[in-house]
């Protein structure tokens, strides 16, 4: 993808600036009757007329290069020394020839490319431009189609003129490259400055037009808007016009010469960003988005968060309303453990948690370098908040019991665990001790040491499990909700789908497939699964935390079921290829334990509507705890001595269904 578009700027033509650092308040301008389109009086039509003038202007330049070149050529191929013959050549062909190399830079996008942006892209049109005319003269040459009274042109003549046409057309697109390079450098290290387009005239993109304004060493320089309120149109905020819907930036591209769109539109639905992406890519401009709510958390727009889109993006969802009292009324002044906490889920609870003003916050992992990295990231977070790292295993219950015996946290997140499916299909006894004893141990300090609220993260893999993974998850929900039949602590589970971005994700192998060339391997064609974001995710879980009384399974609204092809021929077009043609995609079939489409809640758990939309609670059946407990020392005890086998037939068992009584709640 070109980083430059639009048409011929020419010399003299200054950029649009914006010098308004005040609040920028959204103005009438002078439009006329209902339905015109930049009308002729619109503040915004006369810089869009002014543009079309230098357009023509510059055709007008070339046209006259074109024709000095031509005539150059007669020059130098005889000395300067014409005859008459040579002059009526010159007099009939010069308008043929002239034609021919404006249509073929017309044709080939060369009036659409600024000339103070002329790069490889550029003088490669232009060569192509120009060899493409000399061609058809040498095709026409050979024919005999170009001559006066016999005498044809001369083939020395059309190789000069070739030569000559070039060097005249692409002088002054590099030296206007020169010139700008050099008036708006202090020195060479400073960007060449981009012309560009905001969508979104609220709130937040007046924010971001604020800061490009501060921000004069990033190069930008924005244009005008685009907004979909109608009562915005042909409106000015500031300085600038919001020159039209979305729906009119393919033409707005072009007639404003755009190089870069800006989409500020953090609450926009996926369908809309995906049309905008779309449009952008077809019109060869950069798109750089402000991230969605659910990044936003302090609420402020930065031009230093603006990025790429991505697939996020893509899934971005409606924003979840946080009932944030509720929330701090079970963190603030609190002492937090998070188990998992150097890894996706657990890490991100991390980053929210603080936000809320827990006195302490442990951070507890296995691996040293996740929580290193977690523990130095928060504490530049301004809250005054105590950060505890821990390296420990969530199976190790002496330690975990002194952790709980000197540090008396308050509040338990529970988000250990091993999650890789096919992973865990070979590691059988690893997946059972970890995502179960590792629960069971947790669970238990936790009401041993009178935890007020304890939240065990959960997975969408645990109904009707395929997987030793799901079945493994199924058992851990087991588990809290065996524990908090007889416990004053508040025990809660929350099953969601996949996430985005996670450490497990499909999305970093299929880029490392894409950057080695491909192929890029799909399990299914009809796979779907259910994905949200980690921060949203993350949310979800804090609220459920609020609302639990004791042994629910909450469960989180994923929406729609997405594709997994789709999301791959999305991947590789954010990357600038094509699928199946640059990029080839290969399926390579379910792996272990895998499903083709994901569950959310087995039949007999059914759903009930929580206060909030998109937080669901199941009705749990009831379970023996005698048999719960017998069965689970088994399962342990077979897993310690790594008989997959026969762990297998107890997980079976277990997360099958047989411990559920005849009687419901």
């Amino acid at each position: 993808m070109t980083s430059c578009r639009g048409g011929i700027y020419s010399i003299g033509v200054g950029i649009l600036e914006s010098s308004d650092k005040q609040d920028l308040p959204i103005t009438e301008t002078g439009t006329e009757a209902a339905g015109t389109t930049l009308a002729v009086k619109h503040p915004g039509n006369q810089l869009l007329g002014q543009i079309r003038w230098m357009r023509i202007l510059q055709i007008v330049l070339d046209g006259l290069l074109v024709v000095a070149a031509f005539i150059g050529a007669y020059l130098i191929r005889f000395d300067g020394h014409l005859n008459q013959l040579f002059v009526q050549q010159i007099a009939i062909f010069t308008p043929i020839v002239l034609s021919l190399r404006l249509l073929s830079n017309w044709a080939y996008g060369v009036y659409r490319r600024l000339w103070r942006y002329t790069g490889l892209t550029e003088i490669m049109e232009l060569g192509c431009s120009v060899l493409t005319v000399t061609t058809l003269l040498f095709f026409l040459r050979s024919l005999a189609l170009v001559s006066i009274r016999g005498n044809q042109i001369s083939y020395g003549i059309i190789t000069i003129d070739c030569g000559l046409c070039f060097l005249l057309l692409a002088g002054p697109r590099i030296l206007r490259r020169l010139q700008t390079e050099h008036r708006q450098r202090r020195h060479w290290r400073q960007p060449v400055r981009r012309r560009a387009l905001l969508i979104g005239a609220g709130d937040a993109g007046q924010l971001v037009l604020r800061e490009l304004n501060q921000r004069p060493d990033l190069g930008v320089d924005v244009v005008g808007f685009l907004d979909d309120d109608p009562q915005k149109l042909h409106k000015r905020i500031g300085q600038l016009t919001v020159y039209g819907t979305t729906y009119d930036l393919p033409a707005l591209v072009d007639n404003l010469f755009v190089d870069q769109v800006i989409i500020a539109m953090p609450s926009a639905p996926p369908v809309e960003i995906r049309r905008i992406v779309d449009e952008c890519r077809q019109a060869e401009v950069e798109t750089r988005i402000l991230p969605g709510l659910f990044e936003l958390i302090n609420g402020r727009v930065s031009v230093n968060q603006l990025r790429e889109v991505s697939l996020e993006d893509l899934l971005g969802r409606e924003p979840v309303q946080l009932d944030t009292a509720s929330i701090a009324g079970y963190l603030e002044g609190r002492r937090v453990l998070v188990t998992g906490a150097g890894g996706s889920i657990g890490s991100e609870l991390c980053r929210q948690i603080v936000r809320f003003q827990p006195s302490t916050i442990l951070l507890l992992g296995k691996g040293e370098n996740s929580i290193f990295a977690i523990d130095q990231e928060l504490k530049n977070c301004p809250e005054p908040v105590t950060l505890v790292p821990v390296i420990a295993d969530v199976r190790d219950e002496e330690r975990l019991a002194k952790i709980f015996e000197q540090h008396k946290p308050e509040v338990v997140f529970h988000a250990a665990a091993h999650k890789h499916v096919p992973l865990m299909e070979t590691n059988v006894a690893e997946a059972v001790s970890n995502n179960v004893l590792g629960t069971q141990v947790v669970a238990h300090l936790a009401d041993q040491f009178n935890v007020e609220t304890f939240v065990l993260v959960s997975s969408d893999k645990a109904v009707n499990p395929t997987s030793v993974m799901g079945a493994t998850k199924r058992i851990a929900e087991l588990v809290v909700q065996d524990v908090a039949t007889r416990s004053k602590t508040k025990y809660v589970s929350v099953r969601f789908g996949n996430v985005l971005a996670s450490r497990g994700s499909v999305i970093p192998l299929w880029r490392q497939q894409i950057a080695q060339g491909g192929p890029v391997t799909v399990t299914h064609p009809d796979a779907t699964r259910y994905f949200m974001l980690i921060p949203e995710a993350v949310q979800l879980i804090l609220q459920a935390g609020a609302l639990g009384s004791g042994g629910e399974i909450f469960v989180l609204d994923m929406g729609e079921p997405v594709k997994i092809l789709d999301m791959a021929h999305d991947l590789i077009k954010f990357s600038g290829l094509r699928p199946g043609q640059d990029i080839a995609i290969e399926f390579i079939g379910l792996r272990p334990g895998e499903k083709l489409e994901e569950e959310l809640l087995t039949a007999e758990e059914g759903l009930t509507q929580t206060s909030y939309e998109k937080i669901f609670v199941g009705r749990p059946h009831p379970i023996d705890p005698k048999i719960l407990s017998r069965t689970l020392t088994s399962l342990l005890q077979e897993a310690r001595q790594d008989n997959e086998q026969s762990v297998r037939t107890r997980l079976d068992a277990l997360a099958g269904g047989q411990l559920l009584s005849s009687r419901t709640l």
